[in-house]
């Protein structure tokens, strides 16, 4: 299989900011736990690995996904973060509820991003079957929590270094 198979965000690691002095929130549903927990599994360990240090990172548990854009906006209202990540995973069942969970997670993370100034990132699966859910939660299209920790740094180093063109 492709590496572009594997992991859909390829990146040259020299090219990504130090993310060293970041701090970062992430916070996860419990719903669906094997999926959310294998996300930010990912999503730490990305961190890790590009040196955010383990006391700059708060991680929060949350009910379900439709709660993930009011504990981001918890987050960020504090000042205790730089960035927030959003864990989540909704699977489709056989009612319309799926369809308006999703639409509400993604216009809430959206609007919390909009309303902070700082990033909010969507790492939400939104699949038919548990089976997708696991293919890209360290299965056979890499972990979608690794996609979540990159774009958080690379926004992080954006909002500041756009800061720092301010007089």
């Amino acid at each position: 299989m492709s590496g572009y198979l594997k992991n859909s965000t390829l990146y040259n690691i020299s090219q990504l900011p130090s993310a060293k002095f970041m701090k970062m929130g992430i916070v996860v549903s419990e719903w669906n736990d094997e999926i959310t927990r294998a996300l930010l599994y990912g999503t730490l360990q990305t961190l890790s690995s590009h040196d955010v240090a383990e006391e700059n990172v708060l991680v929060r548990w949350v009910p379900g996904s439709f709660e993930l854009p009011l504990s981001a906006s918890l987050m960020l209202e504090n000042e205790l973060v730089d960035a927030v990540i959003c864990l989540g995973c909704v699977i489709q069942g056989e009612t319309r509820h799926f369809e308006f969970i999703c639409q509400a997670v993604a216009q809430g993370i959206t609007q919390v991003g909009l309303q902070y100034k700082k990033p909010v990132v969507f790492g939400v699966l939104t699949t038919d079957t548990i089976s997708q859910a696991r293919e890209r939660s360290g299965g056979k299209y890499g972990n979608k929590g690794i996609e979540a920790a990159l774009a958080a740094i690379r926004m992080v180093a954006l909002s500041h270094d756009l800061r720092s063109l301010l007089p």
